[in-house]
């Protein structure tokens, strides 16, 4: 199992002590992207700010096809009930384009959730924006 954490984190936290590999680098941009390139996928466990912002990162990502890598959230208690209301309001409501909005998959159970991400593959999708549906 591989880590990766900023030094000032590590200062401040304790590292896990379980990783066969541990990455030490300086900024927040340089974790992002090592684990970024280390994944095969990317799943969010409950948690707060940087949590999601480092998941909605992965999933713009996939979005922009920077890389073809599935994207997860692990619903542990319900937690993620009102944020999954809000991705499917916005899809519903069209800021979010229905295409975009599978590419994060949910569920509440882990090797459920784990077999979906192995299997999932990203939508072709030619253009964002078609001025006719507007």
């Amino acid at each position: 199992m591989r880590g990766v954490i900023t030094r000032a984190l590590q200062d401040r936290e304790v590292a896990h002590r379980e990783l066969t590999e541990l990455l030490v680098v300086e900024t927040m941009h340089e974790r992002k992207a090592a684990m970024a390139d280390m994944a095969d996928a990317f799943v969010m466990l409950p948690g707060g700010f940087g949590t999601w912002e480092e998941l909605f990162e992965a999933v713009t990502w996939t979005q922009l096809g920077i890389h073809a890598k599935p994207c997860g959230i692990l619903d542990v208690a319900g937690y993620f009930g009102p944020l999954v209301g809000m991705l499917d309001a916005a899809a519903a409501q069209r800021f979010v384009r229905p295409e975009h909005r599978e590419i994060l998959l949910l569920d509440d159970d882990a090797a459920s959730l784990l077999d979906r991400l192995a299997a999932w593959h990203p939508s072709a999708i030619e253009k964002w924006l078609d001025r006719s549906e507007r």
